[in-house]
């Protein structure tokens, strides 16, 4: 199937004075293009690092210190690719927002209290290159809040604090539309809001992407979310990628012990939750990673080889992976 993003091979480090700690090892997943991807985890699992790391966004000093990502750039001749890692301070600018935009995790904090959303609007714009008019930028401005279901009339010339979470939020997805992207980045985007709005956005997002044929990826800890929305799924846990595939597959297979304890700990309003088990133990620390599979203190099926080899990817023939030395179908 047609990729958006592919990454290669990533590990993202923070050097420090006295060590380097790494967040992420080893990452290889493709974007797949007009599709919702989702990554899943704990906190901490390594979820937002590599997102951020397509926009050359990663909070100082993370750097990308292995691999490569490819933006694979859909034109009127064809596909052109574009390494991120490779662009000048100047062309990351421009790139960002025009091909690939990020709706941040908490509205509340991306937005500028003391500037009103016209004026953010009209900001972003023209510091990501934009050639539009005055006239033209307010057209466009009007055009997205009313595609996201908003006032212009009452939320244009808004403050961010006289507007609700619900709202808040879905200005920040009208800033992410702004340039007409051909990827979207999702970062918890409903945190914070009762289920309700959570779902309203979600259906929101839903819409965008089969409309506007926008790619997707989101990052969240709700797996029941992804069961809902996404197509594609990638499970990380201690910043390496343990499982990913179609949601369908996944979900059906359960091929990594972490996915199938994380399916397994989320509850259901409707079905018996005798069943629900929580995953012990907690997530590993970076600085002192487990030998061999970053899981295997946590998980129930751990055998000696588990504790001393780090497994290698296995793919099946419909192209989900999966890491775990029992392969199981």
């Amino acid at each position: 199937m047609d990729n958006i993003v592919t990454i290669q091979n990533v590990s993202i480090d923070y050097p420090l004075r006295k060590y380097s700690l790494r967040a992420v090892t080893n990452l290889s997943m493709d974007i797949k293009r007009g599709k919702i991807t989702a990554l899943v985890g704990e906190s901490g699992s390594g979820k937002t690092t590599p997102s951020s790391s397509l926009i050359r966004c990663i909070s100082e000093p993370g750097v990308v210190s292995e691999g490569k990502i490819i933006f694979h750039e859909q034109t009127e001749d064809g596909v052109r690719d574009i390494c991120v890692n490779d662009l000048s301070s100047k062309e990351i600018n421009e790139f960002r927002w025009t091909k690939i935009s990020m709706v941040f995790q908490a509205a509340q904090s991306a937005l500028n209290p003391v500037m009103t959303i016209r004026q953010q609007l009209y900001e972003t714009m023209v510091e990501h290159g934009s050639k539009l008019t005055k006239k033209e930028m307010e057209e466009r401005c009007i055009e997205l809040l009313g595609y996201v279901q908003l006032n212009p009339d009452l939320v244009l010339d808004a403050y961010p604090h006289e507007l609700s979470g619900g709202m808040k939020q879905r200005v920040m997805i009208a800033f992410a539309l702004l340039l007409d992207p051909q990827l979207v980045i999702l970062d918890e985007p409903t945190t914070a809001l009762d289920v309700i709005t959570q779902s309203y956005i979600f259906n929101l997002l839903k819409k965008i992407n089969e409309e506007k044929k926008i790619s997707m990826l989101l990052m969240t800890h709700d797996i029941s979310v992804v069961a809902r929305f996404a197509d594609y799924i990638g499970v990380m846990y201690g910043g390496r990628l343990m499982e990913y595939g179609s949601v369908e597959e996944v979900f059906e297979k359960r091929r990594h012990p972490y996915t199938e304890g994380l399916i397994g700990a989320t509850p259901s309003i409707i079905g018996d939750i005798s069943g629900m088990h929580p995953i012990e133990g907690s997530p590993p620390n970076l600085l002192h990673m487990p030998t061999g599979c970053v899981f295997h203190p946590r998980c129930q099926y751990c055998n000696e080889l588990c504790k001393t080899e780090e497994p290698a990817a296995y793919v099946t023939e419909s192209g989900c992976s999966s890491k775990c030395h029992l392969r199981r179908e």
